[in-house]
């Protein structure tokens, strides 16, 4: 009866064991997928300073995000970026954005060409003599991209985004990418 015993027991730490090392794989595999970054860069905002004397429509931009990679090929990305500001004497507009997107990429080696799209939350307040003045409004965004892998963990990336308010911003920034292992 002891030995019944004892081969119970042995058997159900294996079994347990057995199971505890897919199931450790698996949230391995989880905690791989996930990402975080950042990025700088410029920021355009078109047609925003037609008529305007004085006007300036470019600004530096800069974005933070974080994202789940599904598989090699498609990640999910939630990030928040300043566009930065069109200014005209006098005043100007400040934009901010957050944004859900969708990725799709094609891996060829540790470089990656990608694509993106989905909504991004845009807030626009006010300076100087438009101060007070504050609007939002929920729009596509979409861009495309290049991303090379120096690790598993550790890429960069460059890309052109494109924010479709009221007038386009295009952004264009270089940014940092790292994987948690």
């Amino acid at each position: 009866m002891k030995n019944i015993k004892a081969l119970l027991v042995i058997a159900g730490f294996s079994a347990a064991a057995g199971l505890a090392g897919p199931a450790s794989a698996q949230m391995s595999d989880i905690m791989s997928s996930a990402y975080v970054g950042a990025s700088f860069g410029t920021s355009d905002f078109g047609d925003t300073c037609s008529g305007f004397a004085g006007c300036d429509d470019k600004d530096s931009a800069w974005k933070i995000f974080g994202g789940y990679q599904v598989n090699r090929t498609f990640a999910v990305e939630l990030g928040y970026t300043n566009l930065g500001e069109a200014s005209i004497p006098g005043g100007g507009v400040e934009l901010t954005a957050w944004e859900l997107l969708g990725i799709a990429a094609i891996p060829v080696g540790p470089v990656s060409l990608y694509g993106k799209l989905g909504f991004a939350r845009g807030e626009a307040e006010g300076t100087g003599a438009f101060s007070g003045s504050s609007d939002s409004g929920t729009d596509l965004t979409y861009g495309i991209g290049v991303q090379y892998d120096f690790t598993k963990q550790l890429g960069i990336r460059g890309e052109w985004q494109r924010y479709d308010f009221d007038e386009a911003v295009d952004v264009m920034s270089i940014g940092v990418v790292f994987r948690f292992q």
